[in-house]
């Protein structure tokens, strides 16, 4: 580590771990423990509209050992995203965001609630650039993962955002989203089209009692492009996915597979929540249709986790997804989790690889602003023969608003 990357991650921690010297004060100054849990991030107006900045800072520090080389330690910005948002509730809400770190767009869309314009509630509708429905981890917040990464086949078969409507009917037991989605996405990549849709049942779904079964899939048909050069390039898909850690050299890849006529994305979810204790889990498969008579590729993989917070708040859950622990205590929340994951890109000629990862991983969230994260993993792949086994120490610390 540099002296200046050292100097950074010591301020940041040593920011971070300040933070609870203010809800000490709390036991003799409610203002103080106020003012630590909830920032003046937002305003508003008498009307109830509400104009606010949003934002999220991760640096992580990432350690790797037995790896043959092919990974190199690293300690960066992992996320610097900034966004605005202008919502009323019942109504509207709108959001732009960007990804200053990976100079990318994130959620930039406006969502109408039905009621408020046709008298009766019939879902909400989204237009803009938003995430696809084919994955519960891909459509969990990053800052709000219990894991530093998404799991292998998350990563790999998660389409992320694209530009298109999508509407969401949401009732206390149950959830109905459908999607489509054209154009490609705001950063320029992606071209072409995709329809989607997502159905969850929640039996049981009150605060700290949650039982969540989802079933989701979607079509997309990707366009070539030709760039500023006249250079074709044909319609393709590729999966591939990090040893889930940010900084890490991908381990096992499918290639390019070109061309395609159409990717088929497949999702099974689950979750359970019960006091401080849950588990989660998720299937997740693609198959790619290639052109010119050449054979379809199958891929697959799956995680499931478990996670226990010591101090006895549960993990958040709202509108199908999960969200961060709300710390109850002036000494944050803490949480402590395992998680093991399998992707298989292996499929006839095509040798992407095959990987089995265990992680263990321990979270500190401060206040609702604040959280430190840990995670040990241990990596097992193979690709064509060649087998690398890591493990990797990495450590985040996460300002999040």
């Amino acid at each position: 580590m540099t002296s200046g990357s050292m100097k950074k991650a010591i301020l940041i921690t040593a920011m971070v771990m300040a933070l609870p010297a203010t809800g000490i004060a709390a036991e003799s100054n409610n203002s103080a423990y106020s003012f630590a849990n909830n920032w003046p991030t937002h305003y508003v107006f008498d009307d109830g509209t509400d104009l606010g900045l949003s934002l999220k800072y991760q640096y992580d520090v990432d350690r790797f050992s037995n790896d043959d080389g092919r990974l190199d330690n690293a300690q960066t910005n992992r996320r610097k995203e900034l966004g605005f948002y202008l919502k009323e509730k019942g109504v509207y809400d709108a959001i732009v965001a960007y990804d200053l770190q990976a100079k990318a767009w994130l959620d930039t869309y406006l969502r109408v609630q039905s009621k408020a314009f046709l008298g009766s509630d019939v879902g909400a509708f989204r237009f803009g650039f938003s995430k696809t429905l084919v994955g519960f981890e891909g459509n969990t917040s990053t800052g709000a993962t219990t894991f530093l990464e998404s799991a292998l086949p998350t990563q790999a078969i998660y389409a992320s955002r694209r530009i298109g409507v999508d509407w969401a009917l949401e009732r206390p037991h149950y959830l109905i989203d459908a999607g489509y989605y054209s154009g490609g996405d705001l950063n320029g990549d992606s071209d072409g089209h995709m329809v989607a849709g997502r159905v969850a049942w929640m039996p049981v779904n009150h605060a700290g009692e949650v039982i969540h079964l989802g079933v989701s899939a979607s079509r997309e048909t990707p366009d070539g492009t030709t760039d500023g050069r006249s250079i074709y390039t044909p319609p393709g898909a590729r999966l591939r996915a990090r040893p889930e850690a940010g900084l890490a050299a991908r381990l096992i890849d499918s290639g390019n597979l070109v061309p395609t006529d159409h990717i088929d994305r497949l999702g099974l979810e689950g979750l359970w929540i019960h006091g401080p204790w849950s588990l989660q889990g998720e299937y997740l498969s693609a198959s790619v249709k290639l052109a010119n008579g050449r054979p379809d590729y199958d891929a697959s993989g799956y995680y499931a986790f478990a996670s226990w917070v010591v101090t006895g708040e549960s993990r958040s859950y709202s509108s199908g997804n999960v969200g961060d622990v709300k710390p109850k205590s002036p000494y944050g929340a803490l949480e402590l989790a395992v998680r093991y994951s399998e992707l298989d890109l292996n499929d006839g000629a095509v040798l992407g690889g095959h990987e089995r990862d265990w992680t263990v991983g321990a979270n500190w969230y401060i206040n609702r602003y604040l959280k430190l994260q840990a995670n040990y993993v241990h990596a097992q792949s193979d690709r064509r023969g060649l087998s690398v086994d890591p493990n990797v120490v990495e450590i985040r610390a996460q300002i999040q608003f």
